[in-house]
């Protein structure tokens, strides 16, 4: 299973818990998970501030909702600066802009436990809504299983073919409480697309010829991409219905 980035973990818990929708407790818990601990740092003039203290910090400068960040070179979607945020953002591959605070951070995992570094952030980037992105990654999603299945991915990749056509089974949620159901839909499919885009891209099963690999990562890299807009949206959606 692919494992869902902690920046949409932190964002998601966040927004259920700024809503109401569960305890601080029980949001804190579901964003640590296995880890050790999650502390965010230059928040308090004295280092680090644990993440249940973090987020009332946070809700006290006004933060009204969270949006994750899950990016890859070419592709800043959702980010809006500053240079200096974008950057650690990029280098990272993921991130959190809390709306109505001005800031950002960006997770850096040492040992057991994940650091949150603080960054000023614009808030506003245009991320696409729910329906868009879904009627995106669905159409991207059949265009790359046809691909896949002319270029034999049964052969050179079996259990991506068992993953494509299990696909519309019914998958464990990913969202909390007090998201849409279109958007706990969203979430699961484009998890569980990331998860087949991973396994897809394994060169190291089956011999396939270099253009093969190149038509095989064509179609994959855009999988991935519309599969990241997706989850972001989905798990955004407090951030965008405001």
């Amino acid at each position: 299973m692919w494992e869902i980035p902690v920046s949409v973990r932190w964002a998601c818990w966040f927004n259920a818990w700024l809503d109401g929708q569960v305890s601080l407790d029980d949001a804190r818990d579901a964003v640590v998970g296995d880890d050790a601990a999650h502390d965010v740092v230059g928040l308090e003039d004295d280092g680090t501030t644990p993440l249940i203290l973090a987020w009332g910090r946070l809700r006290g400068r006004g933060a009204t909702a969270a949006r994750p960040v899950v990016v890859e070179p070419g592709d800043l979607t959702g980010l809006s600066g500053p240079p200096e945020f974008n950057g650690a953002a990029l280098d990272a591959g993921e991130a959190v802009v809390v709306e109505g605070a001005g800031l950002g951070l960006v997770p850096t995992v040492v040992g057991a436990g994940v650091f949150w570094q603080l960054h000023p952030a614009r808030g506003g980037a245009h991320v696409p809504s729910v329906a868009d992105a879904e009627r995106a990654l669905r159409e991207q999603l059949a265009h790359t299983a046809r691909a896949l299945m002319e270029l034999d991915v049964a052969r050179w990749r079996p259990e991506v073919a068992d993953a494509l056509s299990d696909l519309r089974s019914s998958a464990d949620p990913v969202l909390p409480d007090g998201y849409s159901a279109r958007a706990g839909r969203v979430a699961a499919l484009a998890t569980r697309c990331l998860a087949i885009g991973t396994l897809a891209a394994d060169v190291s099963s089956g011999a396939v010829s270099s253009w093969e690999h190149g038509q095989r990562e064509q179609h994959l890299v855009a999988l991935r991409r519309s599969a990241r807009h997706a989850l972001v949206a989905a798990a955004s959606e407090p951030a965008l219905m405001r």
